[in-house]
């Protein structure tokens, strides 16, 4: 089985979604198999759909962070202007 370069592979996955045609004809087109046109695509897709989830999972990390950091800065606005009156 032939080895493709990863350039190789994206230039064909752009064709691919470029033109609009089947997996059948760009891969003929590239003399290459259907079989590995259309498995390039799914781990590609697969990727994807895991690094949208790692966003995802990110993004509910940092909300919840920023969360507690503005519980943190309201305690510190209050404690502040508690110790302020005390001081006064």
């Amino acid at each position: 089985m032939p080895r493709y370069s990863k350039e190789f592979k994206k230039e064909a996955l752009a064709l691919l979604e470029s033109s609009g045609q089947s997996v059948h004809a760009i891969s003929k087109r590239l003399g290459i198999s259907d079989k590995s046109l259309a498995q390039w695509k799914e781990e590609v897709e697969l990727s994807d759909k895991l690094q949208g989830k790692d966003v995802r999972q990110e993004l509910k990390r940092l909300k919840r962070e920023n969360e507690r950091l503005r519980m943190e800065r309201d305690i510190l606005k209050k404690a502040t202007a508690f110790f302020a009156r005390e001081s006064g």
